[in-house]
């Protein structure tokens, strides 16, 4: 009996023990099957969130309708920022525009020296137009547009082929001219005869110093380097400069005539794929350079050119960011990473840099040191803003006054002619914006603003003028 006990004892022993280690076998199936369960969803709140395709995954099958929402609201965003900065630039050009055509219109109105014939021409356009019969004065204005043209079309050319071989001194020397040309020269020929105009005295030695400061500062803010405000507001006075000189020297058939042509050589020269302006575009988006500030208004960024310094042309802000780039893109932990946040300066990334630069150890002073040393970086300039910026030609700031202006000179020339042609111009400038918004490359700026100002300045000087001073001889309101 007491074996018989002895063994019942031992075998309760043995089972207890086979129980208490088969115990913690059990609980992780136990979790195991907990955690399956949490991963199904918990029965039909789990199967809501798969079929919505915004829950957890079901079955270890990731959901299919997640990718779609994102594509969607990344293009959303897209959209918006296409209409917010659309309606953005439309502004920054209507701004500089306007106000480089009421410079011309106030001038035209108020200075009578840009209307009055003299009989001086350019050397463009050799052919009279006082003729006595009026064939002779069409086939004069047509040879001469033909002269002007011509000049318009070689010098384009000579300044693509001289973009194109690196001839970058030869066209700096050619717009640092220019610039020094209507800075000094017909600046002062303008504030001399607004100064006759409003009978302002003033002695010749002040009026030395005003045109020197004026001119200096212009020269740098345009070819070197200025705040934005300032480059623009000397951009817009050097167009209107222009267009007063063009508005004065050129008759009148012969300027209607020239803004018709130019707009079509514009078409042409910017779409065609053998263009003399296209070629320019491609070649300094080839080569990652900006186009030479004395030629292009820009919205957003002072381009500085520099490329008369150096072999080659100096890299723009795009360029002078990939270091940067590069940097973070070296420094940027892998995707194995441990959880911890070690800021990528992983324990392989220190060894690789104490092999290659031997024993890494940071102070107080070197840290002060270092600081203390002059930096070389270029400042960090945002890219987005010089990306989503517009830039328009001077050409076409001088051609649009050129046609406002023409129309408030003309004898027939009253403010409903002007402002219809103002009108018709930013009509066509916005509509331009509009299809450079949809086609992303580079569109001419003055077929469709000079096409809308020229029709509606023949039709208001020739229907709407006569019938307005017919209902005011006879006394009707309408």
């Amino acid at each position: 009996m007491a074996n018989n006990a002895e063994d019942v004892e031992n075998n309760m022993v043995s089972i207890t023990a086979a129980n208490e280690a088969t115990e913690p076998s059990q609980q992780p199936e136990e979790a195991g099957v907990t955690r399956v369960r949490s991963r199904g969803g918990g029965g039909n709140g789990g199967g809501g969130g798969g079929s919505s395709g915004g829950g957890p995954e079901q079955n270890g099958q990731p959901p299919t309708a997640q990718p779609p929402l994102v594509v969607q609201s990344e293009e959303d965003e897209d959209e918006e920022l296409t209409l917010k900065y659309g309606a953005k630039h439309v502004i920054m050009l209507f701004v500089p525009v306007t106000l480089c055509m009421v410079v011309v219109v106030t001038t035209i109105k108020s200075v009578s020296f840009y209307t009055q014939n003299d009989g001086q021409r350019l050397i463009y356009t050799p052919f009279p137009e006082d003729t006595d019969t009026v064939g002779q004065r069409a086939l004069n204005s047509i040879l001469n547009a033909i002269i002007m043209i011509s000049v318009i079309i070689v010098m384009t050319l000579v300044l693509v082929l001289l973009y194109k071989y690196r001839c970058y001194k030869v066209i700096q020397g050619w717009l640092f001219l220019s610039s020094l040309l209507l800075l000094f020269f017909f600046s002062y020929i303008y504030l001399k005869e607004v100064f006759k105009t409003y009978n302002v005295a003033m002695d010749y030695i002040t009026l030395m110093v005003i045109m020197w400061n004026f001119g200096v500062v212009g020269m740098i803010c345009i070819h070197w380097k200025g705040p934005l405000r300032l480059q623009q507001a000397y951009l817009i006075m050097i167009s209107a400069l222009m267009a007063l000189v063009f508005i004065k020297y050129l008759p009148e058939w012969t300027a209607w005539l020239i803004l018709a042509v130019i707009s079509v050589y514009d078409l042409l020269a910017v779409l065609c794929p053998k263009g003399p302006l296209r070629i320019l575009v491609e070649t300094a988006q080839e080569r990652n350079e900006p186009i030479f500030p004395a030629l292009i208004y820009s919205s957003t960024m002072v381009w500085l050119v520099n490329m008369a310094d150096g072999d080659g042309p100096k890299r723009n802000s795009t360029e002078a960011a990939s270091p940067q780039a590069e940097s973070q893109a070296v420094e940027a932990p892998p995707p194995s990473s441990p959880p911890e946040d070690d800021g990528g300066f992983t324990p392989a990334w220190v060894g690789q840099q104490e092999h290659q630069l031997g024993p890494l150890q940071s102070t107080g002073e070197t840290r002060r040191e270092i600081q203390q040393l002059p930096s070389d970086r270029p400042p960090v300039v945002d890219d987005d803003d010089e990306e989503r910026g517009v830039k328009l030609g001077l050409g076409d700031f001088i051609f649009y006054s050129m046609l406002v202006g023409k129309a408030s000179a003309t004898a027939s020339g009253d403010w409903n002619t002007t402002l219809a042609c103002f009108v018709a111009i930013l009509i066509g400038l916005c509509l331009t914006l509009l299809l450079l918004a949809i086609f992303k490359k580079a569109l001419p700026a003055l077929p469709i603003s000079i096409f809308f100002g020229l029709v509606f300045y023949f039709a208001t000087d020739n229907l709407v003028r006569p019938f307005m001073e017919q209902l005011a001889l006879h006394q009707f309101y309408i």
